[in-house]
């Protein structure tokens, strides 16, 4: 996605209006239509905050791009969540699924079992490891290799 959203670069465009009372019809015009399309859902507005959270939520996933958010300074890189279990068990293959409390589900992907039985309430930490994996640290202990399933 390239460039602003047309309703933004009409607003940007009012500033060029030479005569004053022609200058604010064109923002009066373009701030009602701005406003109109965001009620209706036709265009979002996130400030820098709600982008970071939106980087953080989609932690653990491969997704095509969020460089819709890239604007400005560079963005903060997100390269390890840290959460409590809400739950915790393991398939019939052995290998544990663990939900956070950030909505995150994460299954167990190596053969290494967690030191310690992962239970309710334990903190997590999950980094970005080589080549796309990620590592998952129940409570301190050593880590385990995992995929975001949800």
């Amino acid at each position: 996605m390239e460039g602003r959203a047309a309703l933004v670069q009409k607003l940007a465009d009012c500033r060029k209006v030479a005569d004053d009372s022609a200058r604010l019809a064109c923002f009066d015009g373009a701030a009602a239509a701005l406003e109109t399309a965001e009620a209706k859902g036709d265009i979002v507005v996130v400030d820098r905050a709600q982008a970071q959270q939106v980087r953080r939520q989609a932690f653990g996933f491969r997704l095509p791009s969020l460089s819709v958010f890239d604007r400005g300074d560079k963005p903060e890189e997100v390269d390890s969540i840290e959460s409590r279990i809400v739950s915790a068990r393991t398939e019939a293959t052995g290998k544990w699924v663990l939900k956070l409390e950030d909505g995150s589900t994460w299954t167990q992907i190596d053969v290494d079992s967690p030191s310690i039985k992962p239970k309710a309430g334990m903190p997590a930490r999950v980094r970005k490891a080589t080549m796309g994996s990620f590592l998952l640290s129940v409570d301190g202990q050593r880590a385990f290799r995992a995929r975001r399933t949800e």
